[in-house]
């Protein structure tokens, strides 16, 4: 008997730590978030033991558009159904202004997916055509698996959605070379969306943004440790897109995974 409740006051003080530490970490986190008034979630999880944090649990399982972040599935499905052969492969702007400057001259993967360059992306949504896209997307498991009917636009106004926990799940095989593409494949495209690398740190991610939810996904490598992230918050205009990434850099800098 006396066992037995040694053990149970052991449980309750550990379990008691840990939701002190939540409470901690969501305090931190949530401060960030009212601070630019913005909704939203983040998941963090450590490769290295599997520690998974997030910010409004609700909504971490709430599933949206993926926008732009399709274009790390887009890239690999491309590549391995030979769309096109690799990523310097060029395919020709068709001289129609598309609204931005930047994309309106060649590109090449390699070019295209630092500036999330729409028209590339449905151009090779277009060669892989519905029923290998199809195919792939189940085969990776990728959110609610719908591409529905329209091949060149279903990740920005489509059918398609995913939460944030399953963008995690996603990127943490990606990590992992885990998931059906050549290895090679899933190599080239986690080297094409470094968006940051200093002598400490390296961070592969991708924004996106559609139908007022904005996404910035990816995972930061330190060394031998590797975390992977995922966050979407409510946008409602240009003004609020930056905090995708100002919101990330100020929750990796609190839990000291980046300066």
């Amino acid at each position: 008997m006396k066992i037995t409740c040694q053990i149970t006051t052991i449980l309750l003080v550990i379990l008691i730590s840990i939701s002190c530490s939540q409470n901690k970490q969501n305090e931190e986190w949530s401060k960030i978030f009212n601070k630019y008034n913005i909704q939203g979630t983040f998941v963090l999880k450590n490769i290295s033991n599997n520690e998974l944090k997030i910010y409004n649990i609700q909504r971490s399982d709430s599933a949206y558009l993926p926008a732009s972040t399709f274009k790390i599935l887009n890239s690999m499905i491309a590549l391995q159904t030979s769309a096109i052969n690799s990523i310097n492969d060029t395919i020709k702007w068709d001289g129609i202004d598309k609204g931005w400057e930047p994309w309106n001259k060649d590109q090449t993967m390699k070019t295209a997916i630092p500036i999330s360059c729409i028209w590339f992306y449905q151009e090779l949504a277009r060669r892989i055509g519905k029923e290998k896209m199809q195919i792939w997307v189940n085969k990776t498991d990728y959110g609610n698996k719908n591409i529905g009917k329209e091949i060149d636009n279903f990740w920005l106004e489509g059918n398609l959605r995913i939460t944030a926990k399953e963008q995690i799940l996603f990127l943490e095989k990606l990590i992992n070379d885990e998931l059906q593409f050549d290895k090679y494949i899933q190599e080239t495209v986690k080297e094409i969306i470094v968006t940051d690398s200093t002598e400490n740190y390296i961070i592969h991610s991708k924004t996106g943004w559609s139908d007022q939810i904005g996404w910035n996904v990816g995972y930061i490598e330190t060394g031998s440790n590797k975390w992977v992230f995922a966050m979407n918050i409510d946008i409602f205009g240009k003004e609020d897109a930056k905090f995708r990434k100002k919101i990330t850099y100020e929750i990796l800098r609190i839990e000291q995974i980046i300066e």
